[in-house]
């Protein structure tokens, strides 16, 4: 199992995507790869931005589909962050389904945070 503590900015405010996307490259698609499932520690984060979950994990949710969730554990986050999590998570899978998933009312797999 891989951890990843994810830094905060200012009063506990993530929203650097350059941060997101080298996280993403360097450590969340290569453990992906080799089978590894990943913590994501959000422990010093009381908030991010959207565009900072969706660059941390977009790329991992549309290339692995919906089992990289089994293999991806959001840990400490605030009730604000499972929001925003829970939100790319939902907009990923809904633009990466196709209309015949959509037609079946197809629902992804939840994020375990």
């Amino acid at each position: 199992m891989i951890e990843i503590k994810i830094p905060s900015g200012a009063s506990g405010f993530v929203e650097d995507k350059d941060l997101a996307k080298d996280l993403r490259k360097r450590k969340i698609i290569p453990a992906l790869e080799s089978g590894d499932s990943i913590v994501l520690d959000f422990s010093d984060v009381k908030y991010a931005t959207q565009s900072f979950i969706h660059a941390l994990v977009g790329e991992a949710l549309k290339r692995f589909g919906e089992g990289a969730l089994d293999r991806i554990e959001f840990r400490q986050c605030s009730q604000q962050l499972k929001s925003v999590i829970e939100l790319v998570v939902a907009y990923s899978f809904t633009s990466f389904v196709d209309k015949t998933s959509l037609e079946s009312d197809h629902q992804p797999t939840q994020p375990v945070i």
